[in-house]
């Protein structure tokens, strides 16, 4: 009887052993699990979707979000083949349903093929931003930013003097590195001020402990005036979130907008058209490794010389600077690049292998990967030979002269061209909006708004009579609108072997 008890207790204080382990480890799973980000995804209603925005600048503080429960943390999504369902399905900051976000869905929903239009100029960059922002783990929104800031116009200039898709200012951009000069601004570089606005983001996202809406309203505004919004709640025992803070106007205005766009994303049900896009590289980053002159790299790539300007909007003159950078954007995906007659003819060196080599030590001596060394040189397995010849990234021998003499070139006169405006009274219909006005003279909302001394999100009574300073058209043979034409030159080097 005696040994049965005994039995019966080892058993019973080891199922009970078993037990603590799986609870405790339930319950350390739990406290890790990050929760950075909220899901909640409230539905509007008809009435919340139709309420205007107040001319506030105090953002009404909402109710109380409603997050997931634990075990509902959704993991990762599988990698959708469309860019922007990828986009849509990787979005987590929370939306609050008040009087600002409701607005500005419904300005969104006034032009519902937005997106559609905006993705056009978006199209060869979205991908390497959406990249970047995956490698380094920051919420995917930000890749909504440049369609908050700019409407992804990579030369529009605001009356702060601030730049480019990221509107960044001066200070900020060469704080984080982006060049400029009179050859090349950086701030126009789509890629460069990626690098510069993510990094300037990361920083106020740390200053801020962790809070992405006042590192995004910082980012708009300042970081001093959030700072001293937050420390005047402070000394008024109010709350320090956003929503509730004292905030310029555009910035009150500015997160709702990114908010809402985030929204209408992931449920385009609710009416905001979603473009379609490959979720792949459709251009390639190349460092010519030297001073070039466009004409020379179009004649050598296939590439036309507008096109290639298009893609590069940062170079300012038809040659890059002495100085550099040297790298251009080019309308081909990189294994078509670093196996097309350009690059092979032009900037491949050569390299004999020795005894010993391998596939990697060939690709760590000259600074390449391992997979661009096997598509440049069409490997489908990792096996060389002593004495095999070998193409390399790393240019052994340049061409003569990626300059053109400028003596004989047709581009000998590289004048600023001074855009000559006209004044146009525009009267105002039933439905119209700065931001549908805009759109039909091809000028940013912006720029409409700024003209006439109101907002962005101006309410326009019919009758009101609008003043636009539009370019004075110029004798010319019709061309496909600049943004097709540039998507069509990328399927159409895509296509090419």
């Amino acid at each position: 009887m005696a040994r049965v008890s005994l039995r019966y207790l080892l058993w019973l204080s080891l199922v009970i052993g078993i037990q603590g382990c799986q609870l405790t480890q339930q319950e350390t799973d739990e406290q890790e699990r990050p929760q950075v980000f909220s899901h909640y995804e409230p539905n509007l209603t008809s009435e919340q979707a139709t309420s205007e925005f107040v001319d506030s600048t105090v953002v009404e503080a909402p109710s109380k979000a409603v997050p997931l429960p634990a075990n509902d943390t959704p993991l990762p999504n599988p990698r959708s083949k469309d860019l922007w369902q990828h986009i849509a399905n990787n979005l987590t900051l929370v939306f609050q349903t008040n009087k600002h976000t409701s607005a500005r869905v419904k300005w969104y929903l006034k032009q519902p093929n937005y997106l559609i239009k905006v993705n056009k100029r978006a199209a060869p960059y979205l991908y390497h931003i959406v990249t970047r922002i995956e490698q380094q783990k920051l919420p995917m929104e930000l890749a909504l930013l440049p369609f908050v800031e700019s409407d992804f116009r990579p030369t529009i200039r605001s009356s702060e003097q601030a730049v480019g898709v990221w509107q960044l200012v001066g200070a900020t951009a060469y704080h984080f590195g982006v060049q400029s000069d009179q050859w090349y601004d950086g701030r126009q570089d789509i890629l460069a001020s990626t690098d510069a606005a993510l990094a300037y983001l990361s920083y106020l996202h740390k200053r801020f402990d962790g809070d992405w809406l006042h590192a995004l309203a910082a980012y708009n505004s300042g970081e001093g005036r959030v700072k001293k919004a937050i420390a005047k709640n402070k000394r008024l025992g109010k709350k320090t979130d956003y929503w509730s803070l004292s905030l310029p106007k555009e910035t009150a205005e500015y997160i709702p907008k990114l908010l809402a766009l985030s929204y209408l994303l992931k449920h385009p049900e609710q009416g905001l058209k979603r473009p379609k896009l490959a979720n792949r590289a459709l251009t390639t980053e190349f460092d010519v490794g030297q001073q070039f002159d466009f004409s020379v790299i179009a004649n050598l790539s296939g590439v036309g010389h507008n096109q290639l300007h298009k893609l590069n909007p940062g170079y300012l003159k038809n040659q890059s600077s002495p100085n550099g950078p040297h790298t251009l954007l080019l309308p081909l995906e990189r294994r078509t690049l670093l196996q097309s007659k350009l690059f092979r003819n032009n900037f491949a060196g050569e390299y004999i292998v020795q005894k010993g080599d391998t596939l990697y030590s060939i690709s760590r001596r000259f600074n390449m990967s391992v997979k661009d060394l096997k598509a440049l040189n069409s490997k489908t397995s990792n096996l060389i030979k002593v004495g095999e010849q070998l193409r390399l990234l790393q240019p052994q021998t340049m061409p003569e002269s990626l300059l053109v003499d400028y003596n004989i070139s047709p581009y000998l006169e590289q004048h600023e061209e001074v855009i000559a405006t006209i004044a146009v009274d525009y009267l105002v219909k039933p439905g119209d909006s700065i931001w549908s006005i805009s759109q039909l003279y091809d000028v940013p909302h912006k720029d409409v708004a700024t003209w006439n001394k109101l907002s962005a999100t101006s309410i326009l009574k019919p009758g009101t009579i609008l003043t636009l300073h539009l370019p004075q058209a110029k004798p010319a043979e019709p061309q496909v609108p600049a943004s097709e034409a540039m998507l069509s030159g990328i399927e159409s080097s895509l296509k090419k072997p």
